[in-house]
């Protein structure tokens, strides 16, 4: 079976043809890594955000204590300087007078 002869011209296009798509291929391979890489690396930006709001998440849930332990630190004050405040009057033989704070928050 004897192929067709095609005229010169027309070989010549499917060349080029063929090497166009080739060099099509090859682009469109290495835009698709591209976009691959550039996808693992936001993926890899947003586990990372993750897990440092987890951590300030972690950090802040109990913050509403705060209030409740900067109180209890100022009654253990007060009742450390009422102590402190007997302790002195017992040593120095006379009775203990009043609390040595004026007000919850303050030194006096």
């Amino acid at each position: 079976m004897a192929l067709a002869a095609l005229p010169n011209d027309t070989v010549t296009i499917w060349w080029i043809t063929l090497a166009i798509g080739l060099i099509l291929a090859v682009a469109v391979v290495l835009l698709l890594q591209s976009l691959i890489k550039e996808v693992e690396s936001l993926r890899d930006a947003v586990d990372r955000l993750w897990n440092t709001a987890g951590t300030v998440a972690r950090n802040t849930g109990q913050s509403w204590m705060i209030g409740a332990a900067a109180d209890s630190v100022i009654d253990l004050r007060d009742e450390a300087l009422r102590h402190d405040a007997l302790l002195a009057s017992v040593l120095a033989g006379q009775p203990a007078g009043p609390s040595p704070t004026k007000g919850r928050r303050g030194w006096s």
